[in-house]
């Protein structure tokens, strides 16, 4: 079962935004797709590349150092030169909360 833990509140986070946060040790990577909010874990896992820095383009962020796609529903890696997927992390909304299951 995970702890859920405050991160940002709605109105910090734009539409087709991403940002970065922290949850319990955790360097996490927020974005706001269509109204909802995904979380998948920040560093890129080709080099280390902060992912919530990245170009977000529907449900694909774009690692702003060399350019691993990845999809922040899911945490999957969609593009070179990354090849393994990031964690995802569960995402819900209370009140004006946003957190993020750890």
């Amino acid at each position: 079962m995970s702890d859920f833990v405050t991160v940002a509140t709605t109105d910090e986070l734009a539409e087709d935004e991403g940002t970065v946060v922290e949850a319990n040790g955790h360097t996490i990577a927020l974005f706001r797709v269509d109204g909802d909010f995904q979380a998948i874990g920040n560093e890129c896992t080709h080099s280390g590349g902060p992912l919530g820095e990245g170009d977000l383009e529907g449900e694909v962020v774009t690692c702003p150092w060399h350019g691993a796609q990845f999809d922040v529903s899911s945490g999957a890696v969609l593009e070179a030169p990354a090849d393994e997927s990031v964690p995802d992390y569960e995402v819900r909304v209370n009140g004006d909360d946003v957190q993020v299951g750890v």
